[in-house]
């Protein structure tokens, strides 16, 4: 994105729309970015800018045909319902959601406005979906892949670290997806003999705690689940790690670039960027509840090498093989 689309998303990551809107000609649709997460954490990660970039692909654009307002709970699930009635009581025409929580607070705020999920681990697990073929209500959208991505991030991180005994899993109670995935986690981690100690969190205070009860408990190792407000903090997740000398792996690229061991998962960038395409299909008269949530195709590996070698770690080559990047 070049410097001028970067200005313009910032710009309308401010809640106030652009005026002068009743001098264009033809349908303005309000359209609105519900965020479990915080409005640094998603420029700074490229999401907001990807966002903008599959809207206008579709031929939608701020000040021509549509306003888009972006509202960020920052992990506070009163917020996000605050902000989802804020939504419906001004009869915005579709919902762009990112995080359970957000996802959550749409779904209760209306059962009409059609809601475009951008990420979610397991919509049907979280009642967003009757099915993922056949959503059958106001919800749509996408999945990150995670619920079925479990045993490989434990097989990557026992390969890491052949003395694994027992990992952590970076959880938060917030997230209505995360029982089933540590229902994954644990069978995965069964199979091969190894221990679970799940930690929940909801507050960087929390965070920082949680780092200190897993050194005195002797976790090997963590693992952080897909989540909007821990991805927030990852920078914080990821130095702790290193502070701890706990070796990491995250669903998502972005703790990988910020100093994470290792990530597996889908580009959740390219889901912010194929929102446009649900938003065309809905806003040109398909109903959500027809319109099949869409799963990833394809996961990526990255190994952040430094962090490798600041943890002391030497990674096997078979490992630094099947990686997609390695970060030098």
């Amino acid at each position: 994105m070049n410097r001028r689309d970067t200005v313009i998303a910032l710009l309308a990551l401010g809640a106030a729309p652009l005026a002068s809107f009743a001098q264009q000609q033809g349908k303005v649709w309000r359209i609105d970015y519900l965020d479990f997460g915080s409005r640094q954490s998603t420029v700074d990660a490229g999401r907001y800018g990807a966002l903008i970039q599959g809207l206008r692909e579709n031929g939608y654009v701020e000040g021509k045909n549509i306003v888009l307002e972006a509202r960020f709970a920052e992990g506070d699930k009163d917020r996000a319902g605050g902000f989802a009635g804020e939504l419906v009581r001004q009869n915005v025409d579709l919902i762009l959601a990112l995080g359970s929580g957000a996802t959550r607070a749409a779904k209760q705020a209306t059962a009409t406005i059609p809601i475009v999920v951008i990420s979610s681990p397991d919509p049907v697990s979280e009642g967003f979906a009757a099915s993922l073929a056949r959503p059958g209500g106001n919800i749509t959208g996408m999945s990150n892949g995670t619920d079925d991505t479990a045993p490989k991030l434990v097989e990557l991180l026992t390969i890491a670290i052949p003395k694994l005994h027992r990992f952590s899993l970076l959880t938060n109670p917030a997230n209505g997806a995360h029982a089933s995935l540590i229902l994954r986690y644990r069978t995965a981690a069964e199979k091969i003999g190894k221990q679970v100690l799940p930690m929940s969190v909801g507050t960087p205070g929390e965070i920082e705690s949680s780092f200190a009860l897993l050194a005195r408990e002797r976790t090997d190792a963590m693992i952080i689940l897909a989540d909007a407000f821990l991805f927030q903090h990852r920078a914080q997740i990821a130095a702790l790690a290193l502070k701890h000398r706990l070796p990491s792996i995250y669903a998502f690229a972005g703790y990988a670039e910020v100093g994470g061991l290792m990530s597996y998962g889908a580009d959740n960038n390219d889901n912010f960027r194929r929102a446009g395409i649900f938003v065309d299909k809905i806003l040109k008269g398909a109903k959500p509840a027809d319109m099949p949530f869409e799963q990833p195709t394809r996961y990526y590996f990255i190994i952040n090498r430094k962090t490798a070698d600041a943890l002391g770690l030497k990674m096997p080559q078979s490992l630094l093989a099947r990686a997609d990047r390695v970060i030098e």
